[in-house]
């Protein structure tokens, strides 16, 4: 089925067409007159199954992106390609704007319609770059820093054990260098009653403190120590697991309770000292904005390829200065999210972090031709135009999801 031919009679008449011929953009730019051509999506079969992006212009310039991964994004993009095709790839913030309109009526405020708008919005940021001969970072107003610090989510064989845990987190730090570390606290205990209910019995409160304990005790300060819950945990549970936690040196805690009510979190933050962290479940400006302005949340956790992409981060982050809020961009991407991610934290004066998620993945940085993009837990910013990676097609090819075709070629 060709998405790209779905009909919206209500967008055929109302306003909601942001088009450089509605919009009446007809200026002459000279060299940089550059029309987008074609929009493409693969999807690599990783620890995730990434969606890469790729807008190609009638400049023979090809912009590479990424999508948040997850079943029907391609299909959306193919719905979207209609309404960016024949534009200007230098005008994101308005194409952006016009996506986001054009599928109004099919709820992009959030989920997959911002996640497939975000993966072609990092690939016009990488296009742009590459037209006007600037790194991504240039287009989002220059940098702060040379290099973005990188915490590594971590794993065992067993995720419940804190001994392993602890053995683990003295790995990631001793033998591959990070100073910066992220464990899940959302395991089986073994004391669980009701998996349904989100309620945690004293033992189970008793189990998670000790994962913690065990592994900030062992990296001591040698590095920063932050614990996800991935939304799993009842309003009291959370204040009482949050307050146990308040002994150790805790960087933060990620998403304690479910993401829907608002309220609910705000009481859940301003209950406790240890610094609570949330975002990656709120889409675009508009979602975060009551957890900064309530100061619902101690540390602001947006997924760039997920959230709305860079610009919208960009709108993130300066809210969340507003409130002296950091930003740690949750991420688990290929090379070329993750590098967005890090032009990002490169242009926010309050970026914290960018998460890495697949040090477990022996050909993570396969995908790409540049090497050694993480070294001793910081990413450096590439000078290079666009987002300064250039994709090995080789390796994307090898590492395809069944059923699926390599880009054409640029």
């Amino acid at each position: 089925m060709d998405y790209g031919q779905l009909r919206d009679p209500n967008a055929e008449y109302t306003m909601r067409d942001l088009s450089a011929e509605t919009m009446g953009i007809t200026q002459s730019r000279g060299d940089r007159d550059v029309e987008i051509t074609d929009v493409q999506t693969v999807i690599v079969d990783a620890n995730y199954p990434w969606t890469l992006v790729r807008v190609y212009t009638d400049a023979g310039v090809v912009g590479n992106g990424e999508a948040y991964w997850g079943g029907a994004i391609p299909e959306i993009i193919d719905r979207l390609r209609p309404f960016v095709v024949g534009e200007n790839p230098l005008d994101i913030d308005r194409l952006y704007e016009h996506m986001v309109q054009k599928m109004s009526g099919e709820g992009s405020i959030a989920g997959k319609d911002i996640a497939a708008i975000s993966g072609i919005e990092l690939a016009l940021h990488d296009a742009a770059g590459k037209i006007l001969d600037v790194p991504a970072y240039q287009l989002l107003g220059g940098k702060y820093r040379d290099e973005v610090r990188v915490y590594c989510d971590c794993h065992t064989e067993d995720e419940a054990d804190p001994d392993a845990c602890a053995d683990e987190a003295e790995r990631v730090v001793d033998e591959l260098g990070y100073d910066a570390l992220k464990f899940d606290l959302d395991v089986p205990s073994g004391h669980e009653k009701d998996r349904a209910n989100r309620h945690l019995r004293a033992p189970e409160i008793e189990h998670k403190a000790e994962i913690v304990r065990k592994v900030t005790e062992r990296v001591g300060d040698r590095a920063d120590a932050a614990f996800d819950c991935h939304w799993a945990f009842s309003a009291g549970s959370a204040k009482r697991l949050a307050r146990e936690l308040e002994a150790y040196d805790v960087w933060w805690l990620e998403d304690p309770v479910p993401p829907e009510n608002h309220d609910v979190q705000r009481e859940v933050t301003q209950s406790t000292g240890t610094p609570i962290a949330v975002g990656e479940n709120v889409y675009r400006t508009y979602g975060q904005r009551r957890l900064l302005t309530e100061q619902a949340v101690d540390i602001v956790a947006p997924d760039v390829p997920k959230v709305g992409g860079m610009r919208e981060t960009m709108k993130i982050a300066t809210l969340a200065e507003m409130f002296y809020v950091p930003v740690a961009m949750h991420n688990v991407s290929s090379p070329i999210a993750t590098m967005a991610s890090a032009q990002v934290g490169a242009a926010i004066p309050n970026a914290l972090a960018v998460e890495y998620h697949s040090y477990e993945l022996g050909w993570w940085e396969d995908l790409v031709e540049e090497d050694d993009l993480i070294q001793d837990g910081y990413m450096s910013i590439p000078e290079k135009p666009g987002l300064g990676l250039t994709l090995d097609l080789d390796a994307v090819e090898e590492h395809l999801a069944e059923g699926q075709e390599l880009f054409d070629e640029a």
